[in-house]
């Protein structure tokens, strides 16, 4: 099968990336021709098909970091809103490749809904794989820094994104955001898609909840590729955050669960809105073994995952399947998580780990110290994640899901 594959991304910046190389590897091996479809960028990964690519609009990763001058805002509200550019250039891949059919990863901002259009004018069915909320909360995440997590345009009228400023806690910028999300509902974009491809059923009953035909949703947990089929680990007296350092990642209550204790913690991973800074001046002059790492590769993050005595994922917003949780039972380290949203589904507690109640520092300062007063159970936590990627989460087992799925919508 000839397969399309669209991301706004062609270089590693987050996990929709990951997934999107491994899936690109996995299918490859197993036969099919894959062809990219992407944004120019210094830090793409070569390819044949850079020429087909559209032209950088911004070369930074989060728009937060954007310069925003003109040129830079006019290109962004083009493929923010529908690009007859990306159009015209997806429309001469389409017709140059021949393609069976679309998988489209992350679109939104950077590439356009304009290339669902173009697909279906070749009647070549598409399938979307969602990362986020884009289709039912103009801010993506279900959350905003005023009032935390926030379903009101769910059920409700979108103009409470606006009135809560959602987007970048800014009323211009939630504005123009949900203009985009109006023109998209108008020309109905996402009952052009054949099928949505979804990580966790959390997600997929909020999409139904929102109104996408349930017949429409898969769903297919992501993976992780095991590179070490029995990995050399240690538990050494130390806890591990992975991620980016965002209020809604939960690092406020990470900290405060961590301050004014002997419990060992290490943040890997960086901020793009200065919200490290916030955290590093509420911890200064307390008593903490708090340490920050920066951003590191994975590749870098390894031997930490290998070390560590368990990992965190104190989450305040939907995080839909991160990939740390996988990442961390791929090397036999037991998760403690947020109990809320799609994270019980990954961290089972007592089994591959232990979950706390939301925002809760206390019960999250017990659960991590049961992991050190617990080695014992700490390791057979590890071990029985191990045992889930092994089974439940292998590349083998997402591609006989995601092959039937492929196979079922080509024959439409």
């Amino acid at each position: 099968m000839k397969i399309l594959l669209v991301n706004y991304r062609y270089f590693i910046s987050g996990g929709p990336e990951r997934y999107y190389f491994n899936i690109k590897e996995i299918l490859e091996h197993n036969g099919h021709e894959v062809i990219p479809f992407s944004v120019k960028s210094m830090r793409n990964v070569p390819n044949d098909y850079e020429k087909y690519f559209l032209d950088i609009v911004d070369d930074e990763v989060y728009f937060a970091q954007s310069k925003k001058n003109l040129k830079i805002i006019l290109k962004s509200f083009a493929r923010m809103f529908y690009s007859f550019e990306a159009k015209k250039r997806f429309k001469c891949l389409l017709q140059n490749t021949k393609p069976d059919l679309v998988y489209i990863m992350q679109y939104h901002n950077k590439i356009s809904p304009s290339i669902i259009d173009a697909a279906k004018s070749f009647n070549i069915p598409v399938i979307h794989r969602i990362s986020d909320f884009q289709y039912m909360c103009p801010n993506a995440l279900f959350y905003n820094d005023v009032t935390g997590v926030c379903e009101e345009c769910l059920n409700g009228s979108k103009w409470n994104c606006v009135k809560n400023r959602c987007v970048l806690n800014s009323t211009v910028y939630s504005v123009i955001k949900l203009s985009a999300k109006i023109l998209h509902d108008t020309l109905r974009i996402s009952s052009k898609i054949d099928a949505f491809v979804v990580p966790s059923s959390f997600t997929l009953g909020k999409l139904v909840e929102y109104g996408i035909p349930k017949d429409k949703l898969n769903h297919i947990p992501t993976f992780f590729n095991l590179k070490e089929q029995n990995p050399e680990v240690e538990y050494t007296p130390f806890v591990l955050f992975v991620g980016r350092i965002e209020k809604q990642k939960g690092l406020m209550t990470l900290v405060k669960a961590f301050e004014s204790t002997n419990y060992a913690l290490k943040i890997i991973g960086f901020s793009n809105d200065g919200y490290e800074d916030e955290i590093k001046t509420y911890l200064a002059g307390k008593s903490h073994r708090i340490e920050f790492l920066g951003k590191k590769n994975f590749e870098e993050i390894v031997p930490y995952l290998k070390r560590c005595l368990c990992t965190v994922v104190p989450s305040e917003w939907y995080d839909n399947f991160p990939n740390v949780i996988l990442e961390s039972f791929a090397y036999k380290k037991a998760v403690i998580a947020t109990n809320f949203g799609s994270l019980p589904e990954l961290v089972k507690d007592k089994e591959t780990g232990l979950t706390f109640a939301y925002q809760n520092v206390e019960d999250f300062r017990t659960k991590v110290k049961y992991m050190f007063d617990h080695i014992d159970k700490a390791k057979e936590m590890g071990e029985n994640g191990f045992k889930a990627v092994l089974t439940s989460y292998s590349p083998q087992k997402h591609y006989e899901q995601l092959s039937s799925l492929l196979q079922s919508i080509k024959r439409k």
